[in-house]
């Protein structure tokens, strides 16, 4: 078969036009509001490695992320950490999969968590030798890397169209102060504005004191927790926290302050919104139950829509939690989380 220099010519144009879609990076930046994504903990029962995670955001046309530490060192090669859960030895939907959360909620191994220095904290259970053995390599590790991989790093999410904008940081207040200087560290190498952590207020005053130190926020997670106690999720706690530092702040889950607190959390968010890291985005029912977007009480739209209006820099962080339909899969789900968001900022 020959071709015609006119031929040729389509071809050329076919073949800019594919390079093109090929190069194209994802953007997930409307009305100015930046969407993001938790990962890999929103990618349940799929790999969380660096890799698969860019793969995932790609096809979503997310441009941002809460990226969670595990899968920044399994990347550079840390003793002992994995990036999920589901990377594990032995584990994945080939092995029946990790628990609910489990593609980044405490993923990494016996040697990431605990340790380090400080003890197991937060009441969890004594580690065991072979743990307190793979936590002190692990320490060892992080205190010799060079941050310079950090970097490169950095420059493959940034090169994909992707900014780490907080690091989550798994146990926060149980290292030593050396390892927790690392955290900082890492998280300002990685272009990030904040690092976000579960915790309480017993955490608050130490961490507290290295946020100040670094110059550089702490998001503190909330749940359901009512008035009273340590947790964070009733607004007098992250008022509290926010009394002992100017970067201590909050990442304000709308879900679980709406079912904490039965309340909407427009309210809170307006008074505190110049001390919010980023919100999580779900929806729940008043009485609980986790649903697709759009089918809950939380005012999804109405938060998005606010942060339009006033031109919040904080990110919309998409938290993948419902359970997905026997008829569909994760990505799916996840495309229609984030067009839901993607028309409320129309």
């Amino acid at each position: 078969m020959e071709f015609t220099r006119r031929d040729f010519g389509k071809l050329a144009i076919t073949a800019a036009s594919a390079s093109s879609l090929l190069a194209a990076k994802p953007d997930s930046k409307w009305g100015g509001v930046q969407v993001g994504i938790n990962a890999p903990y929103s990618f349940n029962r799929m790999s969380g490695t660096a890799d698969k995670i860019l793969e995932y955001m790609t096809q979503l046309d997310l441009s941002a992320t809460e990226l969670r530490l595990q899968p920044v060192e399994a990347f550079l090669g840390a003793p002992g950490v994995y990036a999920s859960a589901n990377d594990a030895p032995g584990r994945g939907p080939a092995a029946g999969g990790a628990a609910r959360g489990g593609s980044g909620r405490g993923g990494g191994g016996a040697a990431a968590r605990g340790g380090s220095g400080r003890g197991g904290g937060g009441g969890r259970a004594p580690l065991t030798p072979e743990q307190l053995a793979a936590a002190e390599a692990l320490s060892k590790w992080r205190l010799a890397l060079s941050m310079d991989k950090i970097k490169d790093f950095r420059k493959k999410f940034e090169d994909a169209g992707v900014l780490i904008q907080i690091l989550k940081i798994d146990n926060f207040n149980s290292f030593s102060d050396e390892v927790t200087d690392y955290f900082f560290n890492v998280a300002k190498t990685l272009g990030c504005h904040a690092l976000s952590t579960e915790g309480n207020l017993a955490d608050v005053k130490r961490l507290g004191s290295f946020a100040d130190k670094h110059k550089m926020m702490i998001g503190y997670h909330g749940h359901t927790a009512g008035a009273g106690g340590e947790a964070f999720g009733a607004p007098e706690n992250w008022e509290k926290a926010m009394e002992v530092s100017k970067y201590n702040g909050i990442n304000l889950d709308l879900g679980h302050f709406l079912v904490g607190q039965q309340t909407s959390p427009i309210p809170f968010l307006t008074k505190y919104h110049d001390h919010v890291t980023h919100v999580h985005v779900k929806d729940r029912k008043l009485t609980g139950a986790t649903v697709p977007f759009g089918q809950g009480d939380v005012p999804i739209v109405e938060v998005l829509q606010l942060m339009k209006k006033n031109k919040w820099k904080f990110q919309a962080t998409i938290e993948y939690e419902y359970q997905t339909p026997p008829d569909s899969d994760v990505l799916t789900e996840l495309h229609k989380c984030v067009e839901y968001c993607r028309k409320a900022l129309a």
